[in-house]
């Protein structure tokens, strides 16, 4: 019997992969071959919107037939090769390496990634720790990023999630050797330079070196990984119509237990529809949620002109009520409905099915359309 968990017909092209034939999909690598099949290969600078360069090493395989460990994140996965993620030369590499990693990096490192990867390769903490040499940015006015040069292991998807997903280049790897670090040009803030403050510096770095700055109501800085647990929750954007996926952070002890959104985290890459890319407002703007101000339920004007308060079914009562009585005054015509590019398609679809269907007129419009 094959051991193909791909399928078997005569002519796929074949990797072997830890003694296992998957089929290959067309241009993928590796690295990608074992993501998509469940072989854990630790990489902390690859990622899947972001061209290969094999910066940070974690990804080194052994191929049969060759000479030194090849990363897997630039090894394009072709018919008959044959690859080991598990041997003791691999495992030695990956030991070593992360080991160095850990010297080189406080005890603390907040980085989920980083840290799973040192955990699976068993490497050790107790190496003698170096005092880092990179420049951070001191003063940066910038609201909503903070760079901790110390946490930073130079693998680049920072810059090149800037460079190849945002296109506008905002920052860059700086200096040589040891002093290798993120910077802007001339090291300015990032408000001063092209940065469009989308962080998605933020959610791609494996270390916590790039990590959100506490908003102004907010106790200390929160990077990723940090206490407290946090719960995750999918939802959409409501800042506009294009139904972004994101990921809030819930501490589920705030607000006296009724949960508190501390962050918001980009969803895997290839999420739809917004691929893992979040914006300014979309990552970093959920003050409101918790404003004094926000309107907490269902408001109507009372005979002395005066808001109120009211429940959801007496709130729609009352407007349909009003919506009627211009219906009879008027006729059919006499409303008109107007939707928000802010909102959803969906809702944008009911707000023309009730216009239509509901009060019988066709005077609905949406704003995008002007």
């Amino acid at each position: 019997m094959s051991n193909d968990n791909q399928g078997n017909e005569a002519g796929t092209p074949k990797l072997k992969l830890d003694g296992v034939q998957h089929a290959i999909q067309p241009g993928e690598s590796v690295l990608a071959l074992a993501k998509r099949t469940g072989t854990y290969i630790p990489s902390l600078c690859d990622d899947p919107r972001l061209d290969s360069v094999g910066a940070c090493r974690t990804c080194l395989v052994e191929v049969e037939g060759g000479g030194r460990l090849t990363p897997s994140c630039k090894l394009e996965a072709t018919d008959g090769l044959v690859v080991r993620t598990d041997t003791e030369r691999v495992g030695r590499h990956r030991k070593t390496l992360m080991a160095m990693y850990l010297a080189d990096l406080p005890d603390d490192v907040p980085g989920e990634e980083l840290q799973l990867a040192a955990q699976f390769a068993g490497a050790p903490t107790d190496w003698e720790k170096l005092e880092p040499d990179r420049a951070s940015r001191p003063g940066d006015t910038n609201p909503y990023i903070d760079f901790a040069a110390e946490l930073c292991i130079a693998c680049g998807r920072c810059t090149r999630y800037c460079d190849e997903v945002e296109g506008v280049s905002a920052i860059t790897l700086a200096d040589r050797g040891a002093k290798v670090t993120v910077s802007t040009d001339h090291a300015i803030s990032l408000l001063d330079s092209t940065c469009e403050l989308c962080g998605g510096c933020v959610d791609v770095c494996p270390t916590g070196a790039m990590r959100e700055k506490p908003p102004l109501s907010s106790a200390p800085m929160l990077a990723r990984g940090a206490a407290p647990k946090l719960d995750r929750v999918r939802t959409t954007c409501n800042y506009c119509g294009v139904g972004c996926q994101m990921d809030l952070r819930v501490d589920p002890a705030g607000n006296d237990g009724r949960g508190k959104v501390v962050r918001v985290d980009s969803p895997p890459p290839g999420t739809k529809p917004n691929d893992g890319n979040l914006c300014v407002k979309g990552r970093f703007a959920t003050e409101f949620i918790d404003h004094e101000d926000r309107l907490k339920q269902p408001m109507i004007r009372g005979i002395d002109g005066r808001f109120r308060g009211a429940s959801w079914d007496e709130a729609i009562k009352y407007a349909v009520a009003g919506l009627k009585g211009v219906q009879d005054r008027h006729g059919h015509d006499g409303l008109g409905f107007i939707s928000s590019s802010r909102c959803t398609g969906e809702e944008n679809y009911l707000v023309q099915k009730l216009a239509r269907a509901a009060f019988y007129t066709n005077n609905v419009h949406q704003c995008a359309a002007t």
